[in-house]
């Protein structure tokens, strides 16, 4: 018999890709959304991040007229994706700080993919 372990999530995460940029001192860098939920994300990218470092980050929704989200976000968790020396890392970060109209324009995208009948998760 196998225990079924309690869900420690919140939040229901959406698999969708979204273009992100990612900033820290003195660099910038292109990456893609694995998965979003309404308080953080995960994606791929090339460098490697301390724990609990705060990153700046724009969003790019895929929404008629929308501006870029931007947010700071905490660093929770890190993996390599494979064991290559040049692999990319699988970060998941929480989002700390987003403005309120910004918020709202993501609960509503968020929202939307869920009740779009075309939104499958894999």
């Amino acid at each position: 018999m196998r225990l079924k372990l309690p869900e420690r999530r919140r939040f229901i995460r959406i698999e969708v890709p979204l273009r992100i940029n990612v900033r820290g001192n003195g660099w910038s860098e292109e990456a893609t959304t694995k998965n979003i939920s309404p308080i953080g994300m995960r994606f791929e990218i090339s460098r490697e991040f301390e724990k609990s470092v705060l990153l700046d980050m724009s969003m790019f929704l895929p929404v008629p007229e929308s501006s870029p989200i931007s947010v700071k976000a905490r660093v929770i968790w890190q993996s390599k994706t494979s064991l290559e020396d040049n692999a990319p890392y699988d970060v998941g970060v929480e989002i700390v700080e987003i403005e309120e109209s910004s918020k709202n324009v993501l609960l509503k995208y968020l929202c939307d993919l869920l009740y779009d009948s075309s939104y499958h998760s894999g």
